[in-house]
């Protein structure tokens, strides 16, 4: 069998087949070694004089050949002449089958010396495998090269050790990840490569058991993901987890997300120690102790680890775990593997409740930056921050439920500390700022409300810690309200004095917690993911905060500003014109347009569809004079702002109904969708007492966002009720609009509300 052809259907009647990932990629390797010794034996390889060998490097030659990848062949000779025919006859059927092909022909000279020059390279002839031809040939290849390896490794482990963290930047961590990259992401299957080549070069032991159940899991997460796809890819996302945790018999993806989670760690965590234990630090070279720089009491530097200082007594000093862990997240420098044993075997317990230097180290640790994430990681792997708080088991690796989110429950917290850490100058308290970022996640992983299970467990953290009662009620409130500021200020009317009435009370007119609240705001939304924390949110948040600080200093609220004399005259314009009218204003990318039609006119689909049409996401939308006027803050999706004499002109078009604006958004959106908007189902949620007026509720949608997903909604309202203002949130993918509605009838009736309902949910499904 050399037919191209006839290889790709037998590999496709694997894929179709029910063989278990480790059974589909033996019955992979069987085929491709089957076809290829075939086409070697038709290429002439065999019946040739000796010195034309086929080799397997990558996948095939170490037997772990998961579909739809590769084949890295080497057709080595010692100068045989018809060593170009031989390659053409066997590289040209596995073109055709469409085969993806990495391969050379070379002498056993030149692959040795282009891996003496090429890390890639040399990493991969450590795999060398043979396949046809002359076996002696590929013998003395594969053993040059690996001796080579071992005279030389020594000298390439800084190249290594580059290329690696180069590789970690760009691809990003399997633990703790959403999406996590299985073959190049730190703790995937080319950092057990690199395991694998310090064995080799006999510099670290060969992987344990337990890094070789992880490689395990790891492939065979990426054999079902790649049969699943039927392509080549290597990103585990949402909806083929589901589908690869079916098949390895989890659970669900989240169960699957939490194994892999772990599995990255292992595998993540040994490079990172083999890569420390075995490049040499300069001056040790020379034959020069490393020089040892205080950093703390009982800690410092040496050479590039923090480690403990020689007269330090672990066994006597509770608080120097967290002194050490602060000094390594402070300097950016790892802890010493010696040190994190020493630690792990001698540190007593820290009994409730904290002594003040314990409790003062943590704080340091927290508000450390960037290299708290490493610190907390090297502490967790060896059960050190368990110890320092037991809750975190049930969070740690805790997949998150949001495609919002990018981390694990666990690393969102850590990272909502290190961007807190940015704002402890904009607080009062910016100790207990950092604590409750820490813990305002904590509740997750139960069958509960996460915000009123997580106040009452870290108020008994914050009491471990040694706080006052005072400081306990704060710490515990953050974590209870820490989603109130930015429901509300998003999702609500801030200039209705209900709104902001309802928030002050809430948090018992306390301006501290406000403050601690609105810092803590900002921080999780940074540490979710891209794009959930925005100018705009920003924005709303300081007016949200500030009505509240009035409210709560006794100034009393002050109510929205009436329509001023030119806004007056813009209503007045449009009423005497029979027109659409409009005046913006621009600050930075964020324009604020004050929008006017006739009298009976319609104002919110027009508008929204037009700012839509122009790619502007509409923030929020405040609606005055009966509908007839309307403040909409909106900023561009992507590019700069459009021309305001333009959006001039459709605005008014649109509204006299000479704007096709269904058909334009509908071929625009076609234009840009998008796969990666998640596709959730839509959902309606109505709240009566958030608005002044008894005739008056507010309708909160939840929808995938699209382009002129407002101007949908308002058309589906437009129908049966009137919109006293909105407010729409994008997060992520996914928009998060509120409308504040009254029946057209005056009164809201029986059946109203599941009519408004179904039209809403239609126009967003």
């Amino acid at each position: 069998m050399t037919d191209g052809g006839e290889l790709g259907r037998a590999a496709a009647g694997l894929l179709d087949g029910r063989l278990r990932p480790a059974a589909l990629r033996a019955a992979l390797v069987d085929l491709y070694e089957f076809w290829l010794r075939k086409a070697a034996t038709a290429a002439g390889l065999d019946t040739a004089e000796p010195g034309v060998s086929l080799v397997a490097v990558g996948g095939l030659g170490r037997c772990e050949l998961v579909p739809f990848s590769d084949l890295d062949l080497v057709l080595v000779h010692n100068g045989n002449p018809r060593v170009g025919e031989m390659a053409d006859a066997l590289w040209y059927p596995l073109w055709d089958a469409k085969v993806g092909l990495d391969h050379s022909v070379r002498t056993p000279g030149e692959a040795v010396q282009v891996a003496s020059e090429d890390l890639r390279t040399a990493l991969g002839l450590l795999d060398a495998r043979h396949l046809a031809g002359d076996a002696d040939l590929t013998a003395r290849l594969a053993s040059a090269a690996r001796d080579l390896w071992r005279r030389t490794a020594r000298k390439r482990l800084s190249e290594l050790a580059d290329s690696v963290h180069t590789r970690w930047r760009r691809s990003g961590e399997i633990a703790q990840s959403a999406e996590p990259d299985l073959k190049h992401g730190r703790g995937g299957l080319r950092d057990f490569g690199v395991l694998e080549a310090l064995a080799a070069a006999q510099l670290t032991d060969r992987p344990n058991e337990e890094l070789l159940a992880a490689k395990g899991l790891l492939l065979d997460v990426r054999t079902e993901l790649r049969r699943e796809l039927r392509r080549e890819r290597d990103v585990l996302s949402a909806p083929e987890a589901e589908h690869v945790a079916a098949e390895l018999g989890f659970s669900d993806r989240f169960a699957l997300a939490r194994k892999l989670s772990g599995t990255g760690r292992v595998i993540g965590y040994a490079v990172d120690v083999a890569l420390r234990s075995t490049v040499e630090p300069p001056r040790a070279r020379f034959g020069r102790r490393p020089a040892r720089t205080p950093l703390a009491e009982g800690v410092v530097l040496h050479g590039t680890e923090v480690a403990l200082a020689r007269d330090a007594v672990p066994a006597k000093d509770p608080a120097l775990l967290l002194r050490v862990a602060a000094a390594s997240a402070r300097t950016g420098k790892s802890i010493s593997y010696g040190t994190l044993r020493t630690l792990a075997d001698s540190a007593p317990e820290l009994r409730t409740p904290w002594p003040d230097d314990a409790r003062n180290a943590l704080v340091e640790l927290l508000g450390a930056g960037e290299g708290l994430v490493d610190a907390v990681e090297a502490l967790d792997r060896t059960g050190l921050w368990a110890r320092l708080f037991p809750e975190w088991g049930a969070i740690r690796d805790l997949p998150p439920r949001s495609p919002v989110h990018q981390w694990t429950v666990d690393r969102h917290l850590v990272q909502a500390c290190v961007e807190a850490a940015k704002l402890t100058t904009t607080v009062s308290r910016p100790d207990l700022l950092l604590i409750g970022a820490l813990l305002h996640d904590i509740g997750k992983g139960r069958d509960a409300d996460h915000s009123e299970l997580g106040a009452k467990i870290s108020a008994h953290v914050a009491e471990r810690l040694g706080l006052s009662r005072t400081d306990v009620a704060t710490v515990s409130a953050m974590v209870r309200h820490h989603l109130l500021l930015p429901h509300t200020a998003t999702r609500r009317d801030i200039a209705d004095p209900a709104t902001v009435s309802r928030v002050a009370k809430t948090l018992d007119s306390d301006v501290v917690l406000l403050e601690l609240l609105h810092a803590l705001a900002r921080a999780d939304s940074l540490a979710t993911g891209p794009g959930v924390w925005t100018d705009w949110k920003d924005r709303l948040l300081a007016e949200l905060v500030a009505s509240c600080e009035e409210a709560m200093h006794g100034k009393g609220f002050t109510p929205p500003e009436p329509l001023d004399e030119a806004q007056r005259d813009l209503v007045g314009q449009a009423a005497r014109t029979g027109l659409g009218q409009v005046r913006i204003t621009a600050h930075g990318k964020v324009v604020t347009a004050f929008l006017a039609v006739p009298t009976g006119g319609e104002l919110l689909a027009p508008a929204a569809g037009v700012l839509a049409l122009n790619s502007l996401e509409v923030h929020s939308a405040v609606l005055h004079d009966a509908g007839r006027a309307g403040v909409f803050t909106a900023s561009p999706r992507f590019g700069s702002l459009p021309d305001s004499a333009l959006l001039r002109e459709q605005f008014a078009r649109a509204v006299s109904g000479a704007l096709p604006l269904i058909d334009r958004l509908a071929a625009k959106e076609r234009d840009y969708s998008t796969s990666s908007v998640p596709v959730v189902a839509p959902r309606v949620r109505w709240f009566d007492d958030e608005t002044s007026g008894s005739d008056t509720v507010v309708l909160e949608l939840r929808a995938a966002d699209r382009i002129g997903l407002l101007f949908r909604v308002a058309g589906a309202l437009r129908g049966e009720a009137r919109v006293r203002w909105a407010k729409v949130a994008t997060l992520g993918g996914v928009a998060v609009d509120s409308f504040a509605v009254a029946p057209r009838s005056g009164r809201i009736e029986p059946g109203w509300r599941r009519t408004v309902e179904s039209a809403v949910l239609a126009a967003a499904g």
